[in-house]
C-alpha cells in the first residue's frame, strides 16, 4: 500500500485546496484537523494538534511525506519545528514546507523572521525538504468580503505592486512537489503572473461583479483602528509590517515557479476575482451603495 502524504492545516486555506489537488493526482491522503466534528472529504482524517505532542505521533505513523503548515499563531514557528523534529524521530523522509515571500533572518516584518526561522532548523534536521514561499494570497480578499460588497478596498499600500497568488496554485504545486522527485533542497517563490496593485484588483472585482468597488489608500494607524477587536494585538502588529512592506515595493517580484511545476499559467486577479464574484459582489437587499435597504 502507498504511504499516505500528511496535510497538516488540511482545513485552512492552502490545505482545504491541496488535498483535492492531491486526490486529483490519486495520492493517497492523510489530513490532520483539530476538530473531530470536521472530517475532511476525501482524506483519512486524523484528529490531532501541533500544540499536542502526544496526538502527533498517530499522525505520522507510516508517512514517508508531509506538508507542514499551521495556523497563524504567535508561536508558530516554535510548533513547526516540534513538528518537523518528531516527523524525522518518526521516519518521515520528506517534508515540504509552508513559508512566505522574501523570508529572512533580518527582515523587519516579524512573520518573515519566524518563517525563516523554521527554514533554518529545517536546513539543519538531515530532512530532505522542499521550501515554498507564497506571496500574498488572493483568498485573503475574502475575509473583507463585507466592506468589498459595499465598494471599498482599503489598505495602507498607497500604489506599490503585489505579485499576488491564488492560493488554489500554491495547492497545485504543493501537490506536484509533494508526489513527484527532483525537488529535496529546492525553495519555489510562488506568485502570481504579474504585479498588481490595490487599484487593479478593486477594478477585477468591479468587473467580475458588476460592482464599483474603490480602492482607498488608508493610514497605517487607521487600518490596525478598522482591524482592532477582530485580530489579537501581535497579529495586527505583523499585518501593518507586512503592508510597509508591500508599501516599499519588496514583494512586486514575479516567478515562473507556478507555470514551471504544474505546466499552466498562474491565476490571474481577473481569474480569481471572477471565481469569486458572488462571494464579493452586493449582497442580496443591498441598495445601491451596497448598503442593506
Amino acid at each position: 500500500m502507498t504511504a499516505p502524504v500528511l496535510v497538516t492545516g488540511a482545513t485552512g486555506t492552502v490545505g482545504s485546496a491541496l488535498v483535492p489537488a492531491l486526490r486529483a493526482l490519486d495520492a493517497p491522503v492523510r489530513a490532520v484537523t483539530r476538530d473531530p466534528a470536521r472530517p475532511v472529504e476525501g482524506a483519512e482524517t486524523v484528529v490531532a494538534d501541533l500544540r499536542d505532542p502526544a496526538t502527533l505521533p498517530a499522525a505520522l505513523d507510516g508517512v514517508d511525506v508531509a506538508f507542514l503548515n499551521s495556523p497563524s499563531t504567535e508561536d508558530a514557528a516554535r510548533l513547526q519545528i516540534r513538528f518537523a523534529e518528531l516527523a524525522r524521530d518518526h521516519g518521515v523522509r520528506r517534508i515540504v514546507l509552508m513559508s512566505q515571500y522574501a523570508a529572512r533572518a533580518d527582515s523587519p516584518v516579524r512573520f518573515l523572521r519566524w518563517h525563516a526561522e523554521v527554514e533554518d532548523r529545517l536546513r539543519g534536521l538531515g530532512l530532505a525538504h522542499t521550501v515554498l514561499r507564497p506571496n500574498l494570497y488572493l483568498q485573503a480578499l475574502l475575509a473583507f468580503a463585507d466592506t468589498i460588497a459595499a465598494g471599498t478596498i482599503a489598505a495602507p499600500i498607497g500604489d506599490a505592486a503585489v505579485s499576488a497568488v491564488d492560493t488554489r496554485d500554491i495547492a497545485d504545486v504543493a501537490a506536484h512537489v509533494l508526489t513527484t522527485d527532483g525537488h529535496d533542497g529546492a525553495t519555489y517563490t510562488l506568485t502570481g503572473p504579474r504585479a498588481v496593485t490595490h487599484t487593479d484588483i478593486a477594478d477585477a472585482v468591479a468587473e467580475a461583479t458588476g460592482t464599483p468597488v474603490t480602492f482607498h489608500d488608508v493610514a497605517p494607524a487607521e487600518f490596525a483602528a478598522q482591524l482592532e477587536g477582530y485580530l489579537p494585538r501581535w497579529q495586527l502588529d505583523g499585518l501593518v509590517e507586512d503592508y510597509a512592506h508591500y508599501r516599499r515595493g519588496e514583494a512586486a517580484e514575479v516567478s515562473t515557479a507556478v507555470a514551471d511545476l504544474t505546466g499552466r499559467p498562474a491565476r490571474d486577479v481577473t481569474d480569481f476575482a471572477r471565481d469569486h464574484a458572488a462571494a464579493l459582489g452586493r449582497r442580496p437587499g443591498a441598495g445601491p451603495d451596497g448598503t442593506r435597504s
